[in-house]
């Protein structure tokens, strides 16, 4: 019976057996490196091990070198106490013999005869520094380091050695104290002064100075005297092969042996210095390493390289897939054209838009076949801006036609094309169609229009009472006049003069009563919007005129700055005084609860940086913060019958001609709504 046939490998050892050749060379130089690594740690580790033995044995021949030199003073100071122990001491020739000792001796510093108290008989060389000890030294143990050293020598007979200390502000020393006896009897000692930093300068050779730091130490690690490569007179760094010049010792390689005597915790530390490694073998590793690294790097480089193309040749199939797919799903028309202007590519919307086929458009020159008959020119100087790189950037708004005849308007966007070398190849065109946005534009200011006109008429129908009150006053003196003629006349005595008075005042009034008709007239009628140099105090007296029946009926005092001589401003009449009347409006019912003697609405105009700045001022309760935000937003009112509309008409409308509308919060309470537009030019001006 035949065996099944084998599964086949999984997909990840299938690649890993594909890996495995690729891989090998870089196992192999890896395992290079880590031998080369291991054999260079080893030798490096012998090399520390030899030098620390090193060390120890150059410590150990120091330390008995300087034992040597100490064991020679102190026989010649031996000799010296000796010679004191006699009993008859010639002084001079005392003297003679520590001064001796004392010059032949660098290490000994001084020489001192103490008699059996303690006090000094002879010191050389001679210092007056130098004092003897107090009288009652058995009383005050530790008082001083030469005392205990002078007692401890007086009960034992033995020689004895002082605690460390200051012999002069740049020096440190020790005592070596030696009892003096004669016949038995305690006469006094002689002291050795002995110096460390002399003791180190002139008993350890410079060799071991240039290999290693010497440092004295005491108990708790102080510094008593040193030497070093700075301590060497006339030495060189050069006389020692392998020295480190100017670098530190290394603390992790020292050695510590007892110095005893002087003892009483004295040690000696040895640090050596860090020496500079065999520079033939050092670039060898160097060499070594280095060529590994390039081998190793320049296989991953390959392997990188190759694997990289690999991405890349999939990724781009897949991102030409993707911004094939992506150019077909688009609804803006993409057209591209060469330095010259011939198209060189098109998208499927932009084919869609025109109603021509990509092969009907690609390679054509001007004059485009989408391009309007009567709008040549205008196509074909639009066409050579943007060649010259003065395409703008807001966009050029052009008609197009398509193959069927009817036209639409397209919005376009141009862009320079840069190929991968960073060269200008062309121009890339984004083609959009604002058909219908322009006809819903249009159909928004048919409606801003159209909402004006009722914001106008409700403004009107809200000043209707007071236009009525302000109509009532000129008809009712016209009709007290005529009444007072005609029964002038009828009496047949009358005055001709007087008559003719009354009736000139009867014609004031009408004239009166017809400005108020006319301004209600010019106010409420719809028109298209005339833009013309117009005289901005006019239109604030106009308003004025218009609320100030409506302003006295409420208590509120209107005060008008606008003087002679100011500029002219472009603007539709009517639209500004909506403007100012919507604002005072606001500013009077603003007013309702502050007191009458405060009711006061400010109408002022200033010229400002080229432009008329108006002002328009009252002293109601302010705008609270929460309400400052949405203020000039569409529908936001905070009256209970308020369509929410007038402030958003009226930015609006200040937008329009140009200007900026804004408000801000008086200085003593109450707002202020400012508004600028932007004055004539000269030949305006001279046309008004």
């Amino acid at each position: 019976m035949p065996s099944p046939p084998l599964p086949p490998p999984p997909a990840s050892a299938s690649r890993a057996l594909r890996a495995l050749p690729h891989a090998m060379p870089l196992v192999a130089m890896a395992l290079v490196v880590v031998l080369l690594g291991a054999f260079l740690w080893l030798l490096h580790r012998n090399e520390r091990d030899e030098e620390a033995l090193g060390l120890i044995k150059d410590a150990l021949w120091v330390e008995q070198n300087l034992h040597f030199q100490l064991t020679s003073d102190e026989d010649k100071l031996e000799r010296l106490a000796e010679a004191l122990s006699r009993e008859t001491v010639d002084l001079r020739q005392f003297a003679a013999m520590a001064r001796l000792v004392v010059n032949t001796n660098p290490a000994i510093e001084r020489v001192l005869w103490l008699d059996a108290q303690g006090r000094s008989r002879m010191a050389e060389p001679p210092a007056e520094s130098e004092a003897g000890l107090d009288e009652a030294l058995d009383d005050k143990p530790g008082a001083s380091p030469r005392g205990d050293a002078f007692r401890i020598a007086r009960s034992s007979g033995l020689r004895a050695y002082g605690v460390p200390y200051r012999i002069d502000p740049g020096d440190t020393g020790f005592d070596a104290v030696f009892p003096l006896y004669r016949d038995g009897a305690f006469a006094g000692a002689l002291v050795g002064v002995f110096s460390f930093e002399a003791m180190l300068t002139h008993h350890v050779p410079w060799w071991f100075a240039q290999r290693y730091q010497l440092e004295v130490t005491d108990l708790r690690g102080g510094v008593l005297g040193a030497k070093s490569r700075m301590a060497v007179p006339g030495a060189t760094t050069g006389a020692v092969p392998g020295a480190a010049a100017g670098a530190a010792p290394d603390p992790l390689r020292s050695h510590i042996i007892p110095f005893d005597p002087p003892g009483h915790g004295v040690a000696l530390v040895a640090t050596a210095y860090p020496t500079e490694s065999n520079a033939t073998r050092t670039v060898l590793v160097v060499a070594i390493f280095g060529l590994t690294g390039s081998a190793l790097w320049s296989l991953w480089s390959l392997r990188r390289h190759i694997a990289g193309r690999l991405r890349a040749e999939e990724a781009l199939r897949a991102e030409h897939a993707f911004r094939k797919a992506m150019e077909d799903s688009l609804t803006v028309g993409m057209r591209a054209r060469d330095l010259d202007g011939r198209i060189t590519y098109v998208n499927p919307a932009f084919c869609r838009m025109v109603g021509l086929s990509a092969e009907e458009m690609v390679d054509r020159g001007p004059p485009m076949p989408y391009w309007l008959p009567e709008d040549l020119d205008r196509a074909e100087a639009a066409f050579h801006e943007v060649l010259a790189g003065r395409a703008p950037e807001t966009g050029l708004e052009m008609r197009f036609r398509r193959s069927d005849g009817s036209r639409f308007d397209a919005l376009i966007y141009e862009a320079p094309l840069i190929d991968a070398k960073g060269r200008h190849t062309g121009w890339m065109g984004s083609v959009l169609d604002i058909t219908e946005r322009k006809r819903a534009e249009e159909l928004a200011r048919q409606q801003q229009e159209r909402l004006q006109q009722t914001s106008r008429l409700i403004t009107m129908g809200e000043m209707a009472s007071t236009l009525a009150h302000e109509l009532n006053q000129p008809l009712s003196a016209i009709a007290s006049y005529c009444t007072g003629c005609l029964n002038r006349l009828r009496s047949g005595q009358f005055d001709t003069q007087e008559v003719a008075a009354a009736l000139d005042k009867l014609a004031a009034q009408a004239r009166r009563a017809g400005l108020i008709v006319r301004r209600v007239h010019d106010f409420v009628r719809k028109s298209e919007p005339n833009v013309a140099p117009c005289s901005l105090s006019r239109v604030l007296e106009d308003c004025v005129g218009l609320m100030g029946a409506d302003a006295a009926r409420l208590g509120v005092r209107v005060e008008l700055d606008a003087p002679a001589g100011l500029p002219m401003v472009p603007g539709d009449r009517i639209l500004l005084q909506q403007v100012v009347l919507n604002l005072m409006r606001n500013g009077i019912e603003a007013m309702a609860k502050t007191p009458r003697a405060r009711r006061r609405l400010s109408v002022s105009v200033v010229r400002s940086d080229g432009a008329l700045l108006t002002a328009i001022r009252d002293h109601g309760s302010g705008i609270a913060p929460e309400i400052a935000e949405g203020l000039f937003s569409p529908f936001f009112t905070t009256k209970s019958e308020g369509m929410g509309m007038g402030l958003n008409i009226c930015r609006s409308i200040v937008e329009h001609h140009h200007g900026r509308l804004w408000f801000e919060a008086a200085p003593d309470g109450g707002t202020r709504f400012l508004f600028s537009l932007p004055v004539c030019s000269d030949s305006l001006e001279t046309a008004e």
